[in-house]
Order: C-alpha cells, then structure tokens, then sequence
C-alpha cells in the first residue's frame, strides 16, 4: 500500500491543536464515514495526538459527515446549535470543513472564534486558511503518492522486495506557512 499514513496525519493535527487547546476546553469531531479505517485513523491520530491535554479537554460532540460538504453543514449546525461557545472543530475531511464555515458565517461568528482544523487542504478550504475560517489542515502529497506507487510497482514486478507499506508523508498548512516553497510544494 502506498499511501498516506492517516494516523500519523491525524496525529499532527492533535498535536497542533494540543497547542491551541488549554485544560477545560471543548472539541467537536466532524468524522468521515465511521468504520472506514482511513477515517477512523484520522480521528483517532488526532486524539492520541493532543497527548495528555486529551484528558483534560472535553470533547461534546462526534458526528458523521460521509466526507460531504452538506452533511458537514449540517452536522456543523447541529455541533454548534448544542454547544455554542466551542472552542474547536476538528474535521477527518476537508468538505465538511466547506460547511462548518459557512454555519459559522450564519452564526455571526468572526475568524478565529473557533479553531478549525481539517484534513486534506484542498483548494477551498486554502482559500478558508488565508480567510482566518480555517486555522489549519492536514495536506497529504498526491504527486508523491503516485510516483513512489509507480516507482513501488516497478521494483515489485523486478522481482525486488518493496515494503508492504510505504507512507507517503504529510504536511500541516497553517496561514503562517501557506507562501512557503515546502507547502507551496503540495498545494
């Protein structure tokens, strides 16, 4: 499999948070689609990554997305109707994301009244990074995925021994970092 790791992705993301979060704060989780491995590992890197904070931070709300734009709007509604003063969102993909943003415009809130942090930096949500909506996502290399999965392939029909997985990396793209070459790399 050449592909990115999702949990070590995800554990970026809570190790980010970690130092965004403080002792008694709240966490939402916009989950993918729950018991797709990719998806859970993406949520469950980034709990293990926010390391002891996790126990002393609060998370109020899990809700699945199915990695839709719609659904993200919706279950946004829902987290933020419930819990209205939220610290943060974390979001397993990156259209959720899409549509918490706009829940949170209808809301009256202003950037950086929640701490959004996604997976996948897409195009859009970039555009939300340099607005101040989105605080942060986790980038993974589709150019890297594809070459080192060419380059895999053809080590494996040479006979050759290739691991039987290969992580192709991550990346965290904050507004502070988005003119960099190394982001700018992956965007």
């Amino acid at each position: 499999v050449v592909a990115t790791d999702n949990l070590k992705g995800g554990m970026l993301a809570g190790k980010y948070l970690s130092t965004r979060l403080k002792a008694g704060d709240t966490l939402g989780i916009l989950e993918g689609v729950p018991g797709v491995p990719a998806l859970d590992a993406r949520v469950n890197g980034m709990l293990a990554g926010l390391g002891s904070l996790r126990s002393q931070i609060k998370v109020v709300s899990k809700l699945e997305t199915d990695c839709a734009q719609d659904k993200g709007l919706s279950a946004a509604q829902d987290m933020l109707t419930a819990n209205p003063s939220i610290t943060a969102i974390y979001s397993a993909c990156g259209p959720p994301v899409l549509g918490l943003v706009q829940v949170l415009k209808t809301q009256g809130k202003k950037p950086g009244d929640v701490i959004v942090v996604g997976f996948d930096a897409l195009p859009d949500e970039v555009a939300q990074i340099k607005a101040g909506w989105e605080t942060a996502s986790v980038a993974q290399f589709p150019a890297k995925i594809g070459s080192l999965g060419i380059a895999t392939l053809y080590r494996a029909v040479q006979g050759k021994k290739v691991p039987k997985n290969v992580d192709t990396g991550t990346a965290l793209v904050t507004k502070a970092n988005l003119d960099t070459p190394e982001v700018k790399k992956v965007l």
